[in-house]
């Protein structure tokens, strides 16, 4: 018996979803519907889910048992794994209908703004509902949103859909309360017309997250999109690591077009990068850990450490020098864990606590001596260090994982053991 009798796909985007006996699945993402020629309801297909591991699935709405405002239920029964693929005469409601331009019986013009399903008393569930919001006036301005039948409306054709410009003001709203790497995939699985109308709404920073977590031909295709101005903000706006190397896999006159834009201070790192082969510690590193000279204090160190924009990795680790703290620094002469910082009174100084016996890299070392040397020392991070002992960077598990792993491994998701 399902719980309700009207669901919004905004406020149904992003709850979880369990199975009969409270066993967590994942989380839906979107809803798949098949449009009809006609202007009736469409039927609601099935959800698309997001499991822990990041691959989405398609699951059937007659699996659903359950609809409740903070969590949906499924039937007995296994659920099928495999990666789901939109059909074409499929449209994803959250990803596709919304901030779609549609017309009413009146003439009117409107923006979907959300979209309601409902069931049948054949236990199907059909698309019956649509909030729109009109353009008034010459100034286009926003009017209150209303609630029509999906038949009052008109230009929600799969055919119109494609070809029509459209908003992503609300999926974009969706997307806030991902993460960057979930809106990577659902970015991925977009169409490209839709992909690329998300990415010029997004702001420059959250474009650039979402950028670092796509794969390399997703990466160059949307940088292509963009014109050479912004372009050169959203690498500007990614971590250098990540900057250069999409930039190394550009051809040599457009990447040095991006450098030419890219402010110097910005440019100077990803520059650095990119004298290094992408396969060596020197590739593979961040040119911007946590460095502090050695008359810093514990208690200023767990402040830097504490930096939300910092990953756990780098997180996990300080890294002393001799002024100039900048990369490439002083003369390194330690580090510090995090687990070791946590243990010593705040007003220490952290040269007292030094790991100097910890070995560090060569900018040249190959990926294979970098990955032993993570599994030698069971590091989440390490130092690289210069042959006259200053510290260029430094190299991060997930950074290593990146260049172990399959080229497609974030659009196919991993499977379960």
């Amino acid at each position: 018996m399902v719980a309700v009798n009207r669901v919004f796909a905004a406020q149904l985007a992003g709850l979880p979803v369990f199975g009969p006996d409270g066993e967590s699945i994942g989380k839906v993402r979107d809803l798949v519907i098949g449009l009809r020629v006609d202007r009736q309801p469409p039927r609601v297909l099935g959800l698309v889910l997001e499991l822990a591991t990041r691959r989405r699935i398609f699951v059937p709405m007659l699996r659903v048992t359950s609809i409740e405002p903070n969590a949906v239920t499924l039937a007995t029964g296994s659920v099928n794994l495999r990666h789901f693929h939109q059909r074409t005469n499929e449209v994803l409601v959250v990803g596709q209908l919304l901030d779609a331009r549609v017309r009413r019986d009146s003439g009117a013009t409107a923006v979907l703004v959300d979209a309601a399903m409902e069931p049948s008393r054949t236990r199907d569930w059909r698309m019956t509902r649509v909030a729109v919001r009109e353009r008034t006036g010459r100034l286009g301005r926003r009017g209150p949103v209303q609630v029509l039948r999906w038949e009052e409306l008109s230009g929600l054709s799969v055919t119109e859909l494609a070809g029509q410009p459209q908003g992503a003001q609300h999926l974009v709203a969706v997307f806030e309360t991902m993460r960057a790497a979930d809106v990577a995939l659902a970015l991925h699985s977009l169409p490209v017309k839709r992909r690329y109308e998300v990415a010029e709404a997004l702001d420059d920073e959250r474009l650039a997250d979402v950028i670092e977590e796509l794969g390399e031909e997703d990466q160059k295709d949307l940088l292509a999109h963009l014109d050479d101005e912004r372009a050169a903000d959203v690498l500007e706006a990614m971590d250098p690591d990540d900057a250069a190397d999409l930039l190394a896999e550009l051809p040599e006159g457009e990447k040095d077009r991006l450098l030419e834009l890219m402010e110097p201070e910005e440019s100077a790192p990803v520059k650095r990068l990119l004298e290094y082969s992408f396969d060596t510690a020197g590739g593979l590193m961040t040119p911007e850990p946590v460095v502090l000279a050695p008359d810093a204090t514990v208690a200023e160190a767990l402040a830097h450490v504490r930096n939300p924009d910092l990953t756990p990795a780098l997180a996990s680790m300080v890294f002393v020098c001799r002024p100039p703290t900048a990369t490439p620094t002083g003369r390194y002469l330690g580090c510090v864990h995090i687990q070791r910082l946590l243990r010593e009174p705040p007003s220490d100084l952290v040269a007292g606590v030094l790991d100097t016996d910890l070995a560090t890299l060569g900018p040249d070392a190959a990926l294979s001596d970098v990955t032993r040397y993570f599994a030698a020392y069971n590091l989440v991070c390490g130092p690289v260090v210069d042959e006259s002992d200053h510290l260029l960077g430094a190299v991060t598990v997930d950074d290593v994982l990146d260049h172990l792993l399959p080229d497609n491994w974030r659009e196919t998701g991993l499977t379960h053991a």
